[in-house]
Order: structure tokens, then sequence, then C-alpha cells
């Protein structure tokens, strides 16, 4: 790459106003200025731009030779557009700035934006190209806007008496559709011979190839389409973006094959748990299927024989529980017909001798005056026949004891008491 300080001389004048160049001549300068002055920055990091104006109240440099692009832009912002351009004052001005530069083996270059009518003589233009070329200083010309007054033919001489060895360029941009930024991109100015012209062909050669794809409507060979040459914030924004994007799609991924492992892991678990029982079932099945084979076990024989005689040991003691209800049921039942009758006679004779049951004693002699009741009552007695002597016998003291009761006391006789 070519070592080079360039001054950019810009056109300020009140022709600056019009809008034929999208969107006005000063604002299409000034883009054009911003391409070649990070052109120029980034092919030799050691190469320095300056800028200066060419109207106004005067011409005035605003940076001397620098490599800060910051500097230079910062420069461009807000400048005062009026008056006339003084193009020869401006070249010398720019030639002056350019001997003072502090590397001295940095060549010299000045770019001039002419965008109004040249009103300089013909002949001062070729003296001041005269001393240019003594010098060694390039010139490069970018002649738009106004025509008049015979103006591409005072720049033309400019130029062929400051060439040397094709190292000045001149491009003449017609007011048109044409961006002037499309039309310097791809003239000598950018492209130069490499040796000793412009000293950025490379840089010049990749922003053309840039704004050729995209006038054919196709993609540059840079990420995201941005040449990091031109913009190189917005492609290490649009680089680190990409790279984040990248990240959580990998730990995105990372995470779903981890959560399908561990799935994976749950699944198996389940089905070795699964097998297990079914193992264990199995083992239990075979275990009966060989204590049936094997026939019935001694220990399960003992155990059964202990539980029988518990059952028996509790079913005697229910046994003798009930035994004294039994035996005195049996010495009811055989309790003798006689026994009986006596029972039923002392009871009689207790009724009788309640107090206040005169009615009853009457109506009980009569119950044991009908035969027919008193046979059909003992032959409902278990045990007792009521033909039997001894339950007759029975019978007929208690009637007899009843009359006697009927007639009561005898009375004694006076001759007694």
């Amino acid at each position: 790459m070519v070592l080079e300080a360039t001054m950019i001389c810009v056109d300020n004048s009140e022709w600056m106003r019009n809008g034929d160049y999208s969107p006005t001549r000063f604002q299409a300068q000034a883009d054009a200025i911003n391409l070649i002055c990070g052109a120029k920055t980034q092919s030799n990091p050691e190469n320095t731009v300056g800028i200066m104006t060419t109207a106004g109240k005067g011409v005035r440099v605003l940076v001397t030779p620098t490599s800060d692009f910051g500097k230079i832009l910062a420069s461009m912002h807000g400048l005062e557009v009026g008056g006339e351009m003084n193009l020869t004052s401006s070249v010398q001005i720019a030639q002056l700035a350019l001997k003072h530069r502090q590397n001295k083996k940095q060549q010299q270059r000045i770019i001039v934006f002419t965008g109004s009518p040249v009103k300089s003589d013909k002949k001062i233009l070729e003296v001041i190209g005269k001393k240019l070329k003594k010098n060694n200083v390039a010139l490069d010309i970018v002649d738009f806007g106004e025509d008049d007054d015979g103006k591409s033919e005072k720049l033309d001489a400019l130029l062929a008496s400051v060439n040397s060895n094709e190292n000045s360029h001149i491009v003449h941009v017609p007011a048109g559709p044409n961006v002037l930024t499309d039309v310097l991109i791809s003239s000598a100015i950018f492209t130069g011979d490499g040796e000793a012209g412009s000293g950025f062909a490379a840089a010049a050669a990749a922003s053309a190839a840039v704004a050729a794809a995209a006038a054919a409507g196709g993609a540059g060979n840079f990420d995201f389409d941005v040449d990091p040459n031109l913009d190189p914030e917005l492609a290490l924004a649009l680089r680190v973006s990409m790279e984040e994007e990248r990240a959580r799609q990998e730990a995105a991924a990372r995470r779903a094959a981890e959560e399908t492992t561990a799935k994976a892991a749950n699944e198996g678990h389940e089905q070795g748990a699964s097998s297990h029982d079914v193992t264990m079932t199995e083992m239990t099945t075979g275990t009966k299927v060989e204590t049936a084979e094997r026939g019935p076990d001694p220990m399960e024989d003992e155990a059964a024989l202990l539980e029988q005689a518990l059952a028996m040991s509790m079913s005697s003691s229910d046994t003798f529980q009930s035994a004294p209800a039994m035996a005195a049921d049996t010495t009811m039942a055989e309790a003798r017909p006689e026994d009986q009758l006596q029972d039923l006679a002392s009871a009689l004779e207790m009724l009788k001798q309640t107090p206040g049951k005169s009615s009853g004693v009457a109506d009980m002699s009569k119950v044991l005056g009908d035969q027919n009741f008193v046979s059909s009552v003992l032959s409902s007695l278990p045990g007792v026949d009521p033909n039997d002597p001894s339950v007759k016998d029975l019978l007929a003291s208690l009637k007899g004891n009843e009359e006697e009761n009927e007639k009561g006391p005898e009375k004694p006789k006076e001759g007694e008491q």
C-alpha cells in the first residue's frame, strides 16, 4: 500500500444548495468525502487525511492531515454553506498544508470537489498546476454541478499541467439519478494505478464490488452483506449478535439432549423395576409349584395339628361351662310326678292362705271339682298319669281340705265354755 497524505478541498459555496443531486449537492459531496476518507485511512494505518473549505468567508483548514477518522467526520458536521469558491487559493493552501506534514515519506495528494462555476483564469490554473508537479503533488478533481464559462476546459488544463505518469485524475459527474458516490467508487480516483496513483486501490476495489453487487440486486462476499472496511462497527455488532445466537441455539440443543437422556434413564429404571416385580412373581409362583410337587411340609402338618388341638380345647371348655345348665334341665325333666303334684298342692295352699282371696278359694274348689278339667291339666304335664292311684289320692286329699275349709271351725258349746 502507498503511504500517502491527502488534503480534500470541500466546495461549500452557495451553489451547493441545489437539489439536482440527491438529496442536495452538499450532502452528496459530504457522503463522497466520507467514503474517500474511510478508504484512505483503512488502506494504510499511517495514511493521513485533512479537510479544508474553498468558499464562505474565506479558505479555511478544518483539520490538518490526521489518521483519526472520527475527527475528520466531526469537522464536516455543521459546516456553513455560502459565498463563492476560490479554487486557486484553495489549491495553494492545501499544498502548503501537505508541505508541513509530519511524515515526510508520505506522498502528497490533493482532491478538489468543484460543484460551482470556476472564476479563475485558465493560465493561472496552469501555473499552479506546474508548481504542484514540481513539488510532487498529485491532484484529483471531481467535477459536478455547474458547467458554465468553460469550467470543464479550465479543469482539464489544470489537470494536464499537474499530471505526471498518470498520477492525477478527473471525473465529470453529470446531474441525474446517479448518486455521486456510486460514480466515484468505480472511477480512477478510487482504483488508481497502484504505484503512483491514489495508494488505496485495494479498498476502492472492494467498495466497488459491494456497490456493483447492490446495484445488481445480489449479495456481496461479506458476512451479512456489510463491508467491514466501510462500516467496521456495524460488521462487529452483527458478528457478535450472530455468535450470541449460535451460543443460545447450542445451549438449547444441549439442554434438550440432557432432558432426552434423563427421560430415557427414568424409563429404563421403571422397566427395570417392573421386570424385577415380574421376576419376584415368577419366583413366588415357582416356589408354590415346587411346594405342591414336594407334598405337604411336616412343619405345616404340625401347625395344623396344633390349631386342631386348640379348637378342641376351646370346645371342651364350652362344654364344661354348659354342663351345669344341662344337668339342671335333666334334673327337672327327671323329677317325679309326685313331686310335681306336691309342688302344685303347695302353690294352691299358699293361694288359699293369702288374705283377701276368699273368692279365689271358692273358684279353686270349683276347679278341683271339675274332674274333666283336672284330668286334662294332669295329662298335659310330662310324666304324669291321671289314672295313677297316687295322683288320685292327692286330688282327693286336696278336695277334702277344701270342704273342711268351707265348713269352718266348729263353734264351742255353752257348757264347754
